[in-house]
């Protein structure tokens, strides 16, 4: 008999904080799009429809991965009807990474060769997806979008998060990464399930809680040898809303300048046992 999940997760000495999942169909491509959400309303539905239409949802395997979400915008029926193979729900502690921690986790098990992890807030042009999927087949093992590289485009980003991308958070990550990267920030990237089981990046740590997996799995790649990217895509945000951001207080500004400077140093990285 198949170990169920759990044990699958406990005999790897994953950390992962507990989820559910509710799948509607079997794997059927060889790699996955997940889409880490949370309360995003009309934005999650307008994007899944988006990519139904465009067949997207059909050519690569697409997952909902939900921080817990109150706002009713992921009931099932709706996602069956764009074409979902799946939505899993992140029940224990923690913010962005716990939820990443959990996709990464039951997609790896149900055996994809690399995930695309794209925002749920539809400020991504999802037409770039199968762009990913090639760079994937092409051997990279960590591809990042880039609104700044020729061939992309941004629309109304605000100043302030413009100048923290250019002048600080880019910066701080190339170096780290020995490489330059230009959009670092983006959770729009794709990563070879190669790179993601590597013994030298061990993502599956409760160290991962809130924002930090996203700069670490930035600088890791190239750091090991990995092939990486940028790609061209297109960031728009919406004219006359809110923008929310995660840097609304000097605290939060400090949180942000000890992740980087921490994935910088190293302090990261996997301690092996010898």
């Amino acid at each position: 008999m198949k170990p169920d999940l759990n044990t699958r997760i406990e005999q790897r000495q994953w950390q992962v904080p507990d989820f559910k999942v509710t799948a509607f169909a079997a794997r059927a491509t060889r790699y996955a799009v997940l889409i880490p959400v949370i309360n995003e309303g009309e934005h999650i539905r307008a994007q899944l429809r988006r990519m139904y239409a465009l067949g997207l949802t059909r050519s690569v395997d697409t997952i909902v991965v939900d921080g817990g979400s109150t706002d009713g915008s992921l009931v099932e029926e709706f996602l069956r009807s764009v074409g979902l193979r799946a939505i899993i729900t992140k029940l224990g502690a923690g913010k962005l990474s716990a939820q990443l921690r959990c996709g990464y986790a039951w997609a790896l098990l149900d055996g994809y060769q690399g995930i695309i992890t794209i925002d749920g807030n539809g400020k991504d042009g999802v037409e770039t997806i199968p762009d990913f999927v090639t760079a994937l087949d092409d051997g990279y093992a960590y591809v990042q979008a880039s609104r700044f590289i020729p061939g992309g485009r941004e629309e109304n980003t605000p100043l302030l998060r413009l100048l923290a991308i250019r002048l600080l958070h880019a910066p701080v990550l190339s170096l780290a990464a020995g490489k330059w990267f230009t959009d670092t920030t983006q959770g729009y990237r794709a990563y070879s399930s190669a790179y993601l089981l590597h013994p030298e990046v061990q993502p599956f740590r409760d160290v991962f809680r809130d924002y930090e997996l996203l700069a670490y799995l930035t600088v890791r790649a190239s750091q090991l040898g990995f092939k990486v990217k940028e790609l061209p895509t297109l960031r728009a945000y919406p004219k006359g809303e809110r923008i929310p951001t995660k840097i609304n207080s000097f605290t939060a500004l400090l949180d942000l300048l000890f992740v980087l400077f921490r994935v910088l140093f190293g302090s990261y990285h996997p301690k092996l046992r010898h």
